[in-house]
């Protein structure tokens, strides 16, 4: 099942500089990230209070910490059809509306079922924008930056993860007594305007104008990034011949599409079954069980800055390593670290050795698949597309994401180690997939990858 590397295409010309208005465009569309993150995370330090409040057992709770994940699913399944349709950005406008609606009716809400709905709000929010801020990016950057530039998404995930632990554990510290869980939800309003905000200062994507038919407007979004004159005309040509060359009202199928979906699910389903997400939303509680000097939300910040420092080697190496090499060398890495956080919570080792265990797995994770997952997603599908097939493997990652935080309580409660050996043993299956299956996509223009993967 070995496939040849796609090489770095060296005749896309030089990039445009990193000037004043494609840095708004990706500082904005990265913000979404930020977002994600925050309101992933922040259940983690809901828990306890959440339980309390409610007279959750762990069934329940892990109801409650997966309901907004179920929300994501639904997001991330059926945002590619109105990113396709009305682009990116406008619907990345329509979901900074249902942040700022999950992260205030959450602080306000007056049920447990309100709690769950208004989660649920604010999943549909992540979901949405996990496949349409990083096509947004993709779409306008320079392919030999690319990959840096679509990873910012990502680092924005891990501040914003960084972020949500900082606040949990100040809000924590002010004693506000059993409804401080209300303000943790509740301050992730205030990016999130400021998201919607920033959106209405950014074009559309060049690539969805002219897929439209709106070349002019192409053009002058082209300028508005700092393309020259004649550099963007040659860059609509490109695109146009792109188009040109494919069938009108071109549809997502596996027929034609089958090697970029398979590339999809396979990186979007290894990212969820390392067992990151789970960890990340129970980290208070494993490190709780562990035990140790430092409190949990001490332990909680410090996996946080080290998941930023990480997240941001990654940027730094996914336009000159490649994708194909972090994958496998983070595969080997996490299934290692894994381990031995399993086999310190079962008691084989100190319980003081989870908290470097899971230092060296986010190490390995985060400049790994979690740098590349939504930089490939994005770039292996056809323009026409794009919105659809990303779909795809976000969905596919949502999906997972839920039924593995629902049912990691449960697990964990029968052995509190049994999930690490799973998720090391998923670590070492992806890296023989990625070895044998995966191809390198590092500087290839996105009118050229559909050619080099075989599309059609």
């Amino acid at each position: 099942m070995a496939v040849t590397a796609i090489a770095p295409d060296q005749s896309g010309g030089s990039a445009p500089p990193l000037n004043a208005g494609l840095l708004a465009c990706i500082v904005t569309a990265a913000l979404a990230g930020l977002l994600f993150g925050f309101d992933t995370a922040v259940i983690s330090g809901t828990t306890v209070s959440l339980t309390r409040a409610y007279g959750l057992d762990s069934f329940w709770l892990g109801v409650t910490v997966s309901s907004a994940l179920w929300g994501t699913l639904v997001g991330a399944l059926f945002a590619g059809i109105p990113g396709d349709r009305f682009g990116s950005r406008d619907t990345l406008r329509v979901l900074a509306l249902f942040y700022v609606a999950g992260g205030i009716g959450c602080g306000l809400a007056w049920s447990w079922e309100s709690l769950v709905f208004f989660r649920v709000i604010a999943g549909l929010a992540v979901g949405g924008s996990s496949v349409l801020a990083p096509v947004y990016i993709s779409e306008i950057a320079p392919p030999a930056r690319r990959g840096g530039l679509v990873a910012a998404f990502q680092f924005n995930i891990i501040l914003g993860i960084l972020l949500a632990y900082v606040s949990n554990a100040i809000i924590a510290a002010l004693a506000l007594g059993a409804d401080d869980w209300r303000w943790k939800f509740g301050v992730s309003a205030a990016p999130a305007i400021v998201f919607l905000l920033l959106l209405l200062r950014i074009p559309h994507s060049p690539r969805w104008l002219m897929a439209k038919g709106r070349a002019a407007e192409a053009r002058d979004a082209l300028a508005r990034v700092g393309m020259g004159e004649e550099q963007a005309e040659k860059e609509l040509a490109a695109i146009h011949a792109g188009f040109a060359a494919k069938p009108s009202g071109e549809r997502l199928s596996w027929r034609r599409h089958r090697k970029p979906i398979m590339l999809a699910l396979l990186v979007a389903g290894f990212n969820q079954l390392s067992g990151i997400n789970a960890l990340l939303y129970y980290l208070n509680d494993i490190f709780a069980a562990a035990g140790g000097a430092l409190s949990a939300d001490v332990q909680a910040i410090i996996i946080g800055v080290v998941n930023g420092i990480f997240t941001a080697v990654g940027m730094l190496l996914i336009d000159r390593l490649g994708r194909k090499t972090l994958l496998m060398v983070g595969s080997a890495g996490m299934a290692a670290s894994l381990t031995v956080a399993g086999l310190a919570l079962g008691g084989s080792l100190p319980g003081w050795i989870v908290l470097p265990a899971l230092i060296g797995f986010i190490a390995f994770f985060a400049p790994s698949t979690g740098a590349v997952i939504w930089v490939y997603i994005s770039e292996v599908f056809p323009t026409a597309v794009r919105g659809r097939g990303s779909a795809v493997g976000a969905s596919t990652h949502w999906g997972l994401d839920a039924i593995i935080a629902a049912a990691f309580p449960t697990v964990a409660a029968l052995s509190v180690s049994l999930p690490f050996y799973v998720f090391a043993a998923m670590m070492l299956l992806q890296l023989v997939v990625v070895a044998l299956y995966f191809p390198e996509t590092k500087g290839v223009p996105l009118e050229e990858m559909e050619r080099r993967l075989g599309v059609g």
